[in-house]
């Protein structure tokens, strides 16, 4: 069987990396017919994704694909049979400032500006639902029972995408979409409001219970039946290095009329390795790559300025320390400076502030100066207290006791669920107790207020 390659994009700032916080993942899918590879390509082009199976965006922070990107990743989608996985966090695209929207709506789904909270079901924290929820029936949740939806966001279904996990009745939103996947034309994509359920060594996140299945289903979905076809006719290039990547990348925008002229009638072949369709495009390109080369001459300019200098100093001021036990401070601030000073420094010195007006220097009686007096009529008023509500009908209080009974009886199941991880060693003792500990308090509280409610009807 074939090992599928998984591209985990690091060039757009996530907030997990396979070296970092998902490295559970990694190895977890490293062991399963799988081969994870830190992505480092930007920008991302259709050639550069032809040798991945899988590209995953794990939640961009503060980082925006670029639409000649999106381009690239549609064409690689819908034509190559590529899977996209992309990952969010409570808040959407305007809670970490990034732009994933603008990619999945191409194929149907939005991450929305929210957090999805439940207080009866979940994992002792409302932002921590436990979900159960799997309709319709789908490869991604098949023979599974729940998961926890860790710190995610709700989405939005457009066109032909589906959800195939929803919140639950009980949570906040209500019976939203919480993964969205879409087959547009040979790829597949998967959406999924929460990256945190991958992360390692936190409640909730890849260790949970049935998460690593959960985590395989979606990565054995996002295999195209039109990328297993090329597997098997040999069709998939090898994974390039990333150095020799840099360099044919370099060689593909590298033709230009100045080559031509360096032979007789030699032809120019203009083979880029992304589809430009407009002149437009390629010259702004060619100006970002300019401008990179530049900033990096500079850069290694202004170091071997410092680097001869800096020598230069330490030689001075071993000789000056030979010479005189105790050298003056305004020596060895001369002699210690290596040059980055002249790098960080301000243009020029700030200069004192003016001297304090007279009228300012004795407080006044009345007040703060400039700002007018306020008269007896005009002093703030203290915020209102909350007038009563209505004395509660017995309607009232049953509602509210079959709620509190539904949360103790959640409670309980995660209590049971608790013990059974504890006694199997998929939990250790300290994490055991603490837990065990909190949950009997909330299930406590909980049979109090229903004593409560009791005596009252």
């Amino acid at each position: 069987m074939p090992k599928y390659n998984i591209a985990f994009d690091v060039a757009h700032k996530p907030r997990g990396k396979i070296d970092e916080n998902l490295t559970e993942l990694r190895d977890f899918l490293n062991s399963n017919d799988f081969l994870c590879y830190n992505f480092l390509e930007t920008p991302i082009t259709q050639n550069s994704l032809k040798a991945f199976d899988i590209l995953v965006f794990v939640c961009p922070d503060f980082a925006r694909i670029t639409s000649m990107e999106i381009t690239e990743i549609n064409n690689w989608v819908r034509q190559d049979g590529g899977g996209l996985l992309l990952l969010s966090h409570a808040g959407g695209d305007r809670g970490r400032n990034s732009n994933l929207s603008e990619l999945s709506q191409n194929f149907g789904i939005v991450f929305e500006n929210d957090q999805v909270l439940d207080e009866t079901y979940n994992l002792g924290m409302e932002n921590m639902p436990i979900i159960t929820a799997f309709i319709p029936p789908h490869p991604i949740t098949n023979s599974l029972n729940s998961i926890c939806y860790r710190s995610g966001c709700s989405l939005s279904v457009l066109g032909s995408s589906i959800s195939v996990v929803s919140s639950n009745e009980t949570s906040e939103p209500f019976s939203s979409a919480l993964v969205c996947v879409s087959e547009p034309d040979n790829g597949r994509i998967c959406a999924i409001g929460s990256y945190e359920i991958f992360r390692d060594r936190v409640g909730g996140g890849f260790s949970h219970d049935e998460h690593p299945n959960f985590g395989y289903n979606i990565f054995s979905w996002l295999i195209s039946d039109y990328r297993m076809e090329l597997h098997s006719s040999g069709a998939i290039p090898e994974i390039i290095p990333q150095e020799e990547i840099i360099v044919q990348q370099s060689s593909d925008y590298a033709s230009s009329p100045t080559q031509a002229g360096l032979g007789d009638k030699q032809k120019i072949d203009i083979n880029f390795s992304m589809n430009i369709s407009k002149k437009s495009e390629l010259v702004e390109l060619l100006k970002i790559f300019q401008n990179q080369i530049d900033v990096i001459k500079n850069t290694i300019d202004k170091l071997i300025k410092t680097a001869v200098s800096s020598d230069k100093d330490v030689t001075e001021f071993k000789k000056k320390q030979a010479k005189s036990n105790k050298p003056s401070k305004e020596q060895i601030k001369k002699s210690i400076s290596n040059g980055f000073d002249d790098l960080l420094a301000p243009q020029e010195e700030l200069s004192d502030l003016p001297p304090k007006p007279d009228s300012l220097k004795t407080k006044s009686s009345d007040g703060l100066i400039g700002l007018p007096k306020l008269g007896a009529a005009d002093k703030l008023k203290p915020v209102p207290k909350p007038k009563s509500g209505k004395k509660k009908t017995k309607r009232d209080l049953i509602e509210h006791k079959n709620a509190l009974e539904n949360k103790r009886d959640s409670v309980k199941n995660l209590i049971d669920f608790i013990e059974k991880k504890y006694a199997s060693k998929q939990m250790d003792k300290k994490s055991y107790e603490k837990r065990i500990s909190q949950l009997k308090s909330d299930l406590k509280t909980t049979k109090d207020k229903i004593d409560d409610i009791d005596k009252k009807l």
